[in-house]
């Protein structure tokens, strides 16, 4: 068994900005898969065969919680997750799969590493940057994408669909060599 898991805020007012990639992205793989989500686990869940699809409830900086919840009950390692979620230093359109690492500044990623105790688990950075000049990081990440990039993002949703067939069926070194790049 796997999970895909989107990070992002529940309210409304979030659902269109840059730290709500990760339920954006999910939101088009979920329409591609027509995948009707639930609640469960303080978060927004499905279960298709073998696959999960996890989007904490839980606001970012506690995402963590909402995981190691789903995880548990799912008797799942830190192998089986693959985390979807933006990252404004990466150009906008250009994915990054990672095996490992830092939490780079992202809350969520942090209380999932937290959680976890590990920082090993699959992740994909979805390019939302760069920050521009002058503007303050947390007010770039909770602002609104732009009409364009809105669409951009819904195109990147399709390409994440093949990303996520790839890792599942082929791991994530092969998903690595095919999708780390600018896909848009």
């Amino acid at each position: 068994m796997k999970a895909l898991i989107g990070l992002g805020n529940p309210e409304v007012k979030y659902a269109t900005t840059r730290h709500n990639t990760g339920f954006l992205i999910m939101d088009e793989i979920m329409r591609e898969r027509k995948i009707v989500l639930g609640e469960k686990f303080n978060s927004f869940f499905a279960k298709s065969g073998d696959l999960l699809y996890l989007l904490p409830k839980t606001y970012m900086n506690l995402s963590g919680n909402a995981v190691i919840e789903m995880m548990n009950f799912y008797k799942l390692t830190n192998k089986d997750i693959l985390v979807i979620y933006d990252d404004a230093t990466i150009e906008f359109g250009t994915f990054r799969l990672k095996k490992n690492g830092s939490f780079g500044g992202h809350n969520g990623i942090k209380s999932i590493i937290e959680r976890l105790g590990t920082d090993v688990f699959d992740r994909l950075k979805v390019g939302v940057g760069p920050v521009p000049k002058g503007w303050e990081i947390n007010n770039f990440v909770l602002g609104n994408f732009t009409k364009e990039e809105l669409e951009n993002i819904r195109k990147l949703g399709k390409y994440a669909l093949d990303l996520t067939d790839c890792w599942l069926k082929e791991g994530i070194e092969t998903a690595q060599n095919r999708f780390n790049r600018k896909m848009i």
